[in-house]
């Protein structure tokens, strides 16, 4: 039987050229699913994250088309600030929710499924209206539990929008023909929440593993960082954010300041970064350097040059369901991870052998490990080869957006 090719509304208020686990999650799931044959329009925001500000290219307008890697892309207006408080976002959510609805409506193009990524969980409200309204079938996929997590962060706290916030996120879930969960624990929370576990798919993060390859160390990188490759180069790639608990890594460089060859890179942006920079230079420390947000392109590289790869979150309960991205990226170069991440990624990295975990936000168990691994650089390449094999195996991108081919078909009726 012929496969059917699918045209897809796929809906990410984050995507590239902003960088983040998101905006790469989307664009890689967009892009395979291109590559197998079907037609997507990628509706999103104008590029703004995470400093709040828009190009100059995206003002003054409502809307901007694009085309890139073979995916049609439409851009709408969104609110955006600099100045983020609980006001600023909840406008920029509700903005987007607006102008995608619009946007989704406006396009001319018959689609056969809506496929809405959140959070925000506003963005599933627009891929569920929009699906209403032009009878397509909804699809949701579930990044984080949310309102949630923002509650266990402090985000929100006031008890009529958490119980409304609740209500909407049940609404949606019993909306959706389909359900996409990137971790075991978000797909048995909801099954506790009595969502029918036959609409639930597990389709957790990966690595582009064509991009992200073991490579020889180059020297004009190793030069930007001023060391040779006799240095022991830690590297933490990402969101410097609330929920990555990070200021403990500086208490490690702190104590291992007098530690020879040893050199953290923190690579990346976030609400987290001005503090943590702050810190490092209140204890003079000249083993640190922090560098801004890479495009995946070029953060492949970077990865590449370092000996092994920082993943962490906070020492809370809701971190345990969470699978780094960036700890793929460090397998998939064939680097070790230190994982400072409880639960499933734990799992994941001690059943393979390719890390080492450590209690999140400890900073004793971190120095050892690190120590540990500069020490024996044989130990450092075996944890490394069997990470890429594992990536290879069941963790690259493009089979994993053939499990998402397989859920769209599904959606539709057609097996």
């Amino acid at each position: 039987m012929k496969k059917k090719h699918l045209k897809i509304l796929y809906i990410s208020q984050y995507y590239p050229p902003e960088i983040g686990a998101t905006q790469t999650r989307a664009f890689e799931m967009a892009r395979n699913l291109v590559n197998r044959g079907h037609q997507v329009t990628v509706l999103t925001e104008f590029p703004n994250h995470p400093t709040g500000i828009i190009p100059k290219q995206y003002r003054f307008k409502f809307f901007k088309r694009e085309h890139d890697s073979g995916i049609d892309i439409l851009r709408m207006w969104v609110f955006a600030r600099p100045k983020k408080n609980f006001l600023t976002r909840i406008i920029f959510y509700f903005s987007f929710m607006f102008t995608a609805i619009i946007g989704g409506l406006a396009i001319r193009k018959k689609y056969d499924v809506v496929y809405a990524t959140s959070p925000p969980l506003f963005v599933a409200g627009a891929g569920y209206v929009i699906s209403f309204l032009r009878g397509i079938k909804f699809v949701m996929e579930v990044r984080d539990l949310w309102p949630e997590s923002a509650v266990v962060l402090g985000e929100l706290s006031n008890k009529f929008f958490i119980r409304l916030s609740e209500k909407y996120e049940k609404f949606l879930y019993t909306k959706a023909v389909k359900i996409v969960t990137v971790t075991q624990g978000i797909y048995d929370r909801l099954i506790q929440m009595d969502i029918q576990e036959v609409k639930l798919n597990l389709i957790i993060n990966g690595v582009n593993t064509e991009l992200y390859q073991p490579a020889r160390k180059q020297a004009s990188i190793l030069g930007e960082w001023s060391v040779d490759e006799s240095n022991f180069v830690v590297a933490y790639t990402g969101l410097h954010g609330l929920i990555h608990g990070l200021d403990f890594v500086i208490e490690v460089a702190h104590q291992l300041r007098n530690e020879d060859k040893i050199l953290f890179v923190f690579i990346g942006d976030g609400v987290r970064k001005d503090s943590l920079m702050t810190k490092a230079k209140e204890f003079k420390l000249k083993n640190i350097i922090f560098m801004d947000a890479k495009q995946e392109n070029e953060l492949a590289c970077y990865v590449q040059n370092c000996d092994a790869g920082l993943a962490t979150t906070k020492s809370i309960e809701l971190c345990k369901g969470t699978i780094p991205v960036k700890m793929f990226t460090y397998m998939a170069c064939s680097k070790p991870v230190l994982l400072c991440v409880d639960g499933e990624a734990r799992s994941i990295v001690e059943q393979s052998s390719s890390g080492i975990y450590i209690e999140p936000e400890n900073a004793e168990q971190l120095k050892l490990a690190i120590l540990k691994l500069k020490a024996n650089r044989k130990l450092c390449k075996s944890m490394g080869q069997k990470g890429r094999q594992l990536v290879e195996q069941h963790y690259s991108r493009a089979a994993l957006a053939q499990k998402l081919e397989q859920c769209l078909l599904d959606s539709i009726g057609e097996n």
